[in-house]
């Protein structure tokens, strides 16, 4: 069974786990995603603490992690070379992640599928998500879950801050 629901404190270690998986894979692929100290185990605590993290449940084990965040994402207030499609109330999509254990197994297409109705149940019909140009695993992900790119924003206080920025507008309503 797959499914997505809030993580807990108690699951922190494991997301943390997860985190150090997908930061050394990052590098490993050449990104500087991630390498420079944010995400942070307190940005996971906030995540946690405000009901924005979910982890992605793998017949009874964490198998990924996702930020679902509502509000002004200050990174999105500025875009570059292209246009978010509607300016209207959206929530963020941050910090996606698989774990090692299930790496190649398609998990985040469940992971996106999952967050797409957990959206769309709580009335929110715009999503927006970004990730660097040389995070080709995440370009894919994005972009066969139905997003259509729009610019580059940057990433404040980060020394490589351009990041491809995607949105998303649910059918339906």
């Amino acid at each position: 069974m797959i499914y997505l629901r809030p993580a807990t404190m108690e699951e922190l270690p494991l997301i943390m786990q997860i985190f150090t998986e997908a930061k050394a894979l990052l590098k490993a692929d050449g990104s500087s995603q991630w390498q420079s100290g944010s995400p942070n185990e307190e940005t996971f605590k906030a995540d946690i603490a405000a009901n924005e993290g979910y982890v992605l449940i793998v017949d009874g084990q964490v198998g990924g992690y996702l930020a679902l965040k509502a509000g002004t994402d200050p990174n999105y207030l500025v875009i570059r070379e292209g246009s978010w499609h509607l300016q209207e109330d959206y929530l963020a999509i941050h910090r996606v992640m698989i774990s090692s254990k299930f790496r190649g197994k398609k998990l985040a297409s469940y992971l996106f599928s999952n967050l797409l109705s957990l959206a769309y149940a709580q009335n929110k019909f715009y999503l927006r998500i970004d990730t660097h140009p040389k995070n080709n695993r995440m370009q894919h992900l994005i972009k066969k879950a139905g997003f259509d790119y729009c610019g580059l924003i940057e990433i404040s206080g980060d020394p490589d801050p351009d990041r491809y920025a995607y949105d998303l507008k649910l059918g339906g309503r």
